[in-house]
């Protein structure tokens, strides 16, 4: 997959590879070695493997095609930390990795710093490839970007299952703020122009940029809360038939869904599990850890509907990045949404479109091609990025993707309605 951007220098490609592996290793930092092993589903992975993970990417992708001496510190990583690169050869199975307890952490942070010199060592090299080399190491900082969303939501998962319900992070008094009123503002539609323009970074999947018609809509100024959320509880929406799909009742009745994931109710209270531990739940905080299907439901419910995701761009595009992201260094950030959200952080939300390839889209020739075109089947997609989305990584056009059942990462929901 080939970045769409200008090529980074040397020195801004190292930059940034110190920058993403650094907030890797402070993400890592609280963790004992056995938080490190915990894999509680197949959808998730444990956090030693996404360390691995990343650094086989580097690896694969760039030192070994272009550095001939390079020696990998075991051959066999590349059968263990490879996860979907069919043409990048054979991997162990993604529902097994939480049993790889060797090689041990200790041989992980090794093969990271391993990898880390050789790649420092190449782009400080004067190679007429250089300009390629940078364009794919902004990528393969990206893709680890993406894997420290993937760490924390997993470890989260993993978390929640022990009785004890430790702290990742310690708690934090939240502000007692009074909630946005929900208000629907207007856009005119008509045919607009979506998508990545070429400048900076994107994913291949963003583009190419192109045309689109759209009717006349209304769009919320703020996420669904805590406090909607549980509105469409106690009206009894999750046993209502008329707010669900056929699918999303199936998977509502099958999972007992009944709340949220990660909550339950003690003494009159909503409370939740999060990264810092139990939490009352917040009102004004935007809902969190729920499926397109429930999002679907509660559209439904409230007499509206999920925005597209090209009504997500257009109404959005021009609103500067900034809000509850991740950070960096000690600065990690919030890691949970929180009230008086805006548009970029806090939480993914659902729409109504479905991860599909833009018109005139083709996946680069080689392995590389797989990042994302392969998944373009089942999958909707999701706009706004998290408080677990790095900060340096959200821009307007960015498309993430998943299956309407799952609810582990930080999903929500805005509503959109048509204009009469």
């Amino acid at each position: 997959m080939t970045p769409a951007l200008a090529p980074l220098t040397p020195n801004e490609a190292i930059a940034l590879f110190t920058r993403t592996r650094a907030r890797s290793d402070a993400l890592a930092a609280p963790l004992s070695p056995e938080d490190t092993m915990l894999q509680s589903m197949e959808d998730a992975s444990p956090v030693k493997w996404h360390l691995a993970h990343t650094t086989w990417f580097f690896e694969e992708f760039i030192l070994k095609p272009r550095v001939p001496d390079y020696r990998s510190p075991d051959d066999r990583f590349a059968f263990l930390f490879n996860s979907y690169y069919t043409q990048a050869g054979p991997r162990h199975a993604r529902n097994k990795r939480g049993l790889v307890s060797r090689p041990g952490g200790q041989a992980v942070r090794d093969y990271r710093a391993h990898v880390e010199d050789s790649l420092a060592t190449l782009l400080m090299q004067r190679r007429e490839d250089g300009d390629e080399i940078a364009g794919l190491v902004e990528l393969g900082c990206h893709h680890e970007m993406q894997h420290q969303e993937l760490l924390v939501t997993d470890l989260l998962h993993g978390l929640s299952f022990n009785p004890l319900l430790p702290v990742y992070k310690e708690p934090e008094p939240l502000e007692v703020t009074a909630g946005t009123e929900l208000r629907f503002d207007s856009h005119e539609g008509g045919l607009v122009e979506i998508g990545h323009d070429g400048a900076g970074f994107a994913y291949d999947c963003e583009g190419p940029r192109h045309k689109t018609f759209l009717s006349p809509y209304e769009i919320a100024n703020r996420p669904v809360t805590n406090r909607d959320w549980i509105g469409f509880i106690e009206d009894g929406g999750y046993g209502d038939a008329r707010h669900w799909l056929m699918e999303g009742l199936a998977a509502a009745q099958r999972e007992d869904w009944q709340h949220p994931l990660y909550w339950w109710q003690q003494d009159g209270t909503w409370w939740t599990f999060t990264l810092r531990g139990p939490q009352p739940v917040a009102l004004e905080a935007p809902v969190v850890h729920v499926s397109y299907y429930e999002a679907d439901a509660f559209a439904r419910w409230a007499g509206a509907r999920l925005p597209t995701e090209a009504e997500h761009e257009l109404a959005f595009r021009d609103r500067p990045i900034a809000g509850n992201l991740m950070g960096d260094g000690d600065d990690i950030g919030m890691l949970r949404p929180m009230p008086g959200a805006g548009v970029w952080g806090d939480v993914w939300e659902w729409t109504a479109s479905d991860f599909a390839p833009y018109p005139g889209f083709r996946p680069p020739e080689g392995a590389l091609g797989e990042y994302n075109g392969k998944f373009m089947v089942n999958q909707r997609v999701l706009r706004g990025g998290s408080c677990a989305t790095p900060r340096e990584q959200m821009r307007a056009t960015y498309r993430t993707f998943f299956y309407p059942h799952q609810r582990w990462q930080m999903m929500g929901l805005r509503l959109a309605r048509d204009v009469a």
